[in-house]
C-alpha cells in the first residue's frame, strides 16, 4: 500500500514538473516580436478616424468564426500578432509561413518582384490582403483575416532582416551577443530586445497621434518602397553595425556581438522603423474602409 502510494505521488511530482516547465519556456520570437507588432499596431489605431476604427471593431466580432481559440483575435494589437501565433498549428497554417518575409541578397541589386513564386511573400501578401480587407462584398470574417495579415505583414516587412540578407537567412544563422546577453542571432535582436529597447527609450513615445507634417515625412510608398527601404538599412546600417566592415567585401564571420555603443546607434534606426509601420498601416486601413 505504502508503495503505491509512493508511486502516485512520484507521478504526480514529474508531472507538475513537466507542466511547470512547459510554463516557463521562452516563446520564440519573431519579427519585431509580440510586443513591437502590437506597438505597431497602437500608433495605427492613434491616427486612424473614428469611422475606421469602428469598422475595425466590426470585423473582430467574427473571430470566432476563424476558429482560432488558442490565439486571441479581439483587437487590433491582437490582430497584429495572430498570424505568428498560427505557427502553432503548423498542419493547418504551414502555407501562410513563407508569406512573413522576402529577403534579396544585399550585394546584389534589389529587385522586389525575386524570390516570390506565386505570390508566396510579403509583398504579395500585404497587397493581397488590402485588397481582400477593401471588398465589401466579402464575408466579415474573410475581411477579419485578411486584416490580421496586412497588419502584420505590414510591421514584418519594415524589419529589415526581413528584406535583406547576408547569405544567413536574414541573419538568422549569425550569432551575435547583445551587450553582455550572449549566444543570440542577429535576426532574434532585431525582432526582440533591440526593438524593445528601441520602443521603451523613444521620446516623445512612439505612439502618440502624429502631425500632418510627421505623417507626410515618415508614410506614405508601396510594399515593394518599404521591402526596398528595410533591404537598403540592412546593407548600409544593419551588417556593418554588427561587424563593423564593410558587408560585401569578403566572407563575414559566423559570430559578432553588439557592443553598447552599437546598440545606442542602431536604436534610432528601429524607432523610425517601427513608427513607420504604425502610421503607414494606419494609411492602409483607411484606405481599405473608404467610402466607396
Amino acid at each position: 500500500m505504502i508503495a503505491r502510494v509512493a508511486s502516485r505521488l512520484a507521478a504526480r511530482l514529474v508531472l507538475l514538473g513537466a507542466l511547470f516547465g512547459m510554463a516557463v519556456l521562452p516563446v520564440p520570437a519573431h519579427a519585431w516580436g509580440g510586443y513591437g507588432h502590437r506597438v505597431t499596431a497602437q500608433i495605427a489605431l492613434a491616427n486612424v478616424s473614428p469611422e475606421t476604427r469602428a469598422e475595425i471593431a466590426r470585423l473582430l466580432r467574427a473571430a470566432p468564426q476563424l476558429a482560432t481559440p488558442g490565439c486571441d483575435l479581439a483587437s487590433l494589437e491582437d490582430a497584429a500578432v495572430w498570424p505568428d501565433c498560427l505557427r502553432g498549428e503548423g498542419w493547418r497554417w504551414g502555407y501562410t509561413f513563407a508569406w512573413h518575409y522576402r529577403t534579396t541578397p544585399i550585394c546584389e541589386p534589389y529587385d522586389p518582384r525575386s524570390n516570390c513564386a506565386g505570390g508566396n511573400c510579403v509583398i504579395a501578401q500585404i497587397e493581397r490582403s488590402h485588397r481582400l480587407l477593401s471588398d465589401e462584398s466579402l464575408p466579415a470574417h474573410i475581411r477579419l483575416e485578411a486584416l490580421a495579415f496586412l497588419v502584420h505583414f505590414a510591421g514584418d516587412i519594415h524589419q529589415p532582416l526581413h528584406s535583406g540578407d547576408r547569405d544567413d537567412r536574414g541573419g538568422n544563422d549569425r550569432v551575435a551577443d547583445y551587450g553582455i546577453v550572449p549566444n543570440r542571432n542577429l535576426h532574434s535582436i532585431w525582432d526582440s530586445a533591440l526593438a524593445e529597447r528601441a520602443i521603451t527609450s523613444a521620446q516623445p513615445p512612439l505612439v502618440r497621434r502624429y502631425s500632418a507634417a510627421e505623417r507626410a515625412e515618415l508614410a506614405g510608398g508601396t510594399a515593394a518602397d518599404w521591402g526596398r527601404e528595410s533591404w537598403q538599412a540592412a546593407r548600409d546600417f544593419v551588417y556593418p553595425n554588427a561587424f563593423d566592415s564593410d558587408p560585401c567585401s569578403g566572407e563575414l564571420p559566423g559570430e559578432t556581438a553588439l557592443t553598447q555603443e552599437d546598440i545606442v546607434a542602431a536604436l534610432p534606426v528601429a524607432q523610425r522603423r517601427i513608427q513607420q509601420a504604425g502610421l503607414r498601416i494606419a494609411d492602409l486601413l483607411e484606405s481599405a474602409f473608404a467610402p466607396r
